[in-house]
């Protein structure tokens, strides 16, 4: 059962509701942690487009902006799944990837889970279209000083910085 179709009976307040809900989520994040024990590996895409304009998606969780990515699915080497996710969360066909710009391992790096992301540049093509809309509200294309920094989702905005200071990062 999905944690969003989670009954809460009527006769409990909104904030009870947001604790017994949040408390549920915790539960489910332990258990998933005892289970798979290991960190889940996923990738990060840092799309340039041929207007030098970098490529971001809204989240619909948290409506915060972020670099789109997702999980390595079984069976996926990194390459395939950043032209997946791209595909996925953009409808941006994948050209080029450029370098890879850094591996962020941090187990605060993501709210939901620790996971290990792989950030890569990658140059893309096409036309927005979102495929996974459960996921992502909108795409936008920003010039660099005009990307949403300070308040991005996960650890995107440091990896932002590690891009434009032109690092490659083992964090």
């Amino acid at each position: 059962m999905a944690l969003s179709n989670f009954v809460i009976p009527k006769i409990f307040s909104i904030q009870t509701k947001i604790h017994i809900m949040r408390r549920t989520w915790e539960f489910f994040q332990t258990v998933l942690g005892i289970i798979l024990r290991h960190p889940v590996t996923g990738a990060t895409i840092l799309p340039i487009l041929p207007d030098g304009k970098i490529v971001l998606v809204r989240r619909r969780d948290t409506g915060k902006w972020s670099l789109p990515g997702g999980v390595v699915d079984w069976g996926e080497d990194i390459a395939t799944t950043v032209r997946r996710e791209l595909a996925e969360e953009t409808g941006l066909e994948l050209q080029l990837i450029r370098r890879l710009v850094g591996v962020y391992s941090s187990p605060d790096r993501d709210p939901r889970m620790h996971s290990i992301s792989v950030l890569v540049e990658v140059e893309a093509l096409g036309n927005f279209k979102i495929k996974d809309t459960r996921e992502v509200l909108e795409v936008r294309a920003f010039i660099p000083e005009e990307l949403p920094l300070g308040n991005l989702s996960h650890d995107h905005d440091r990896q932002l910085k590690d891009y434009f200071n032109g690092l490659t990062t083992l964090a």
